[in-house]
Parts: C-alpha cells; structure tokens; sequence
C-alpha cells in the first residue's frame, strides 16, 4: 500500500536536513542552497517587521522530501523586484486587505533560478496546486512565483487559456559569452571589446583609462581566501550604498561572513584599492556557468569606477574562469553600452479573488507586450556590431 504524501510548511529550514533540500535541486544555482537561504535566516537577514516571515513548503513521502518551495509570507512588497504596488493600492481602494501575501522566491534577489525544487514535472505541479489551495485555507490574497526558470513555466497552468496562474515578464541586462557561427567564445576582454562598434569600444576604454590613471588596482578575493578585514571592508561599502539611498541594509555581516565559511567556492569579492587601501567593492556570487552582482559600495566618487568594479571586473574573471553568464543585477539601461544585452525575465501570480484575478488578467497582458516591445527597441541598440547574413 502506497504512503499518502505529506505536505508541511516549515517556519525555518533548519527543520529540514541541508542534504534533503539539496538534493532537490542540481547545485548549479548558490542562492537555493540550504546554506544560504538558512543563513539569512540565522544571521537576521530576514525579520518579521521588515515583512519577511518564513513559510516555506514542502512535500513528504515518509521521511523523503521529494518537493520543496522556499516561500515567505509577506507583509510588503520591498526586496522582491517584481513591482505590486498598484495591485496593493487596488485592494485598499475596496476595502480588501492585500497583505499578508505569500511569496515564492529568494529574499533581496533578483536572480532567476530554480523555485519548484522537485525532480519531475508531477512533483512541481504538486507544489503549485498545493501553494494555491493552502493560500485559499489561510486566507491570503494571493500566491507569488518570482523568477523561476524557463523550464518551471510548464509545471503552471496556461494563462493564454485562461489558468489561475497569471503571468508578468520584465527585462533585465545579461552578459553571455556565447559560441559564435565557427564555435568560438572570447577568450579575454580585448576579444570581447573587439565585437563592439567603434564608438561603444572607444567609450568602454576611454572608462577604464580613467580608472587606471586614478591609481586604481583591484583584487579578486574569493571566498576562500576572504580575510576577516575583506568581509568587514565590503560589509561597510554595502551599507554605505544603502545609506546614500535611504534604505535599510538587510545583509548583516555575519551573514557574509557565513558565505565566506560555508559557500566559500561561492563567494567572490573585487575590490578596488588605491595606495594599498581598499575604496570600493563589490559582492558576487558564483554558479555553475554563472557570475551574479549582488551589492556594491564605494568611499570614492571616482570617474569610471562604479562600471569598472561592478561590471568589468566580474566580465574579465567570468573569461578567466570560463563562465558563460554575468548577470549584474535588476534594472539598468547603461548596462547595455556595456555588453549587457535585454533578457525576459519571469514570475507567475495567482490571486484568490475571483474578480481581482479576472481584472488583471488582461492588464498582465498588457503589460507584457509592453516589455516584449520595450525589449525588441532596446535590441536595436545593441553595441555589438552588426553581423551580416550570407
């Protein structure tokens, strides 16, 4: 006789084994690891009245966890990335309370990666039809997916045919060092720089020029090899970014720290220095093909040095170390000068409210073929030159 399957919702992942949640997924993408996701939540990363409670869920057969979803229940909408402000603004308008919503994704990341952790189609389906049916029983507004990879979108119902799972796209810019006609990638930066236009290749030294006049050298610090100084100096360049902003850094350091001691093959800082002291930094993290800028921070305004630290460095170590993908981050047309080329995006939204869900539906619509049409422009002005057809 077969053993009914399970579901839980887990207040923390320290009630889950780290090799039982691994195992879900291919390893490929560091911010699903057991070892991050349960060290924002040890080190307070995440706290309650920032409007982050764990609620993750997950799916049992006997003492195997076949399925698992790293979700959260919301009472905002700051650190997602996927911009709800107007829905929330909608309910308040009818007296409905938007919050608390339930969200699917990794906190502060606006990264793609694997979401529905399960090895088959069933399984993640299984983790969506239970999302839906738990965020009915709770009484939540709606059910969130943010950022999941391409490969998750069939595991949702279609929304073209009228599905409950509503679909959103928005643009971010990539790096890739992809195999041209012969089969060939760059190899350093020059052969990268070589694929430009003459105008974008001239503005793109002319930066780095300025840089290097300024005395400014870099180290490339991985996690291994991370000093307690290192952690601490990029540590205060981050919260001085979000000071300048007005924004409250969620990142503790003890948080990075813990990166540098528990995903040390994860974690890579490039710091820029002058006279031998550091002036600015910035944090990455790395995967399985690829490179992923998270937060930077500066004590200097130098001409060049954002673009140099944040993008430059990271293309320069993603040839060296053979990596195929530098994504540096949300939002951003000036990447685009830079290499960084407009890539969709996606996340996928069920909303509890029969007549809210039935409104905005055509305004997902909308939306996205406004981006499609906003993407397509922005390929136009590609810096790379043109390849001419046979």
């Amino acid at each position: 006789m077969t053993q009914a399957l399970r579901i839980s919702l887990l207040e923390s992942l320290g009630e889950v084994q780290p090799a039982q949640w691994d195992g879900l997924h291919d390893g490929r993408n560091p911010f699903v690891a057991h070892a991050f996701l349960h060290g924002m939540e040890t080190h307070r990363c995440l706290r309650e009245d920032w409007g982050w409670t764990p609620h993750h869920l997950t799916v049992w057969d006997g003492d195997s966890l076949i399925a698992a979803m790293p979700a959260y229940l919301k009472q905002n909408s700051h650190g997602e990335f996927v911009f709800d402000h107007a829905w929330a603004h909608a309910y308040a308008q009818h007296g409905l309370d938007y919050f608390p919503k339930w969200l699917a994704a990794v906190p502060y990341s606006p990264v793609t990666g694997p979401r529905l952790l399960a090895r088959t189609p069933e399984h993640r389906r299984l983790l969506l039809a239970a999302m839906a049916q738990l965020c009915e029983r709770q009484k939540l507004s709606s059910a969130h997916v943010n950022f999941h990879r391409d490969e998750e979108d069939g595991a949702f119902d279609d929304d073209d045919a009228g599905g409950d799972w509503l679909q959103r796209i928005d643009v971010q810019y990539h790096w890739r060092n992809e195999p041209d006609a012969d089969g060939r990638r760059w190899q350093d930066f020059d052969q990268f720089l070589a694929a430009f236009d003459h105008k974008h290749r001239k503005n793109i030294r002319q930066e780095r020029a300025k840089v290097a006049r300024a005395g400014v050298s870099f180290r490339v610090v991985e996690g291994r090899d991370a000093s307690d100084a290192d952690l601490a100096t990029m540590h205060r360049f981050y919260l001085t970014t979000f000071a300048e902003y007005g924004n409250h850094a969620a990142l503790t350091l003890e948080f990075v720290r813990h990166l540098a001691r528990e995903m040390p093959q994860s974690l890579v800082l490039f710091l820029a220095q002058r006279d031998g002291e550091p002036i600015a930094g910035a944090l990455c993290l790395r995967g399985g093909d690829t490179l992923y800028g998270r937060y930077w921070g500066a004590q200097e305004n130098l001409p060049g040095l954002h673009f140099e630290t944040c993008y430059y460095q990271g293309i320069e170590y993603c040839l060296r170390e053979g990596l195929s993908v530098f994504e540096p981050g949300a939002q951003g047309e000036h990447k685009l000068a830079r290499g960084f080329l407009p890539t969709l995006v996606r996340s996928r939204h069920w909303i509890a409210h029969p007549g809210f869900r039935d409104a905005l539906r055509p305004w997902c619509r909308e939306e996205a073929a406004s981006v499609r049409r906003y993407a397509r422009t922005l390929a136009e002005h590609s810096p790379f030159k043109a390849v001419s057809g046979d």
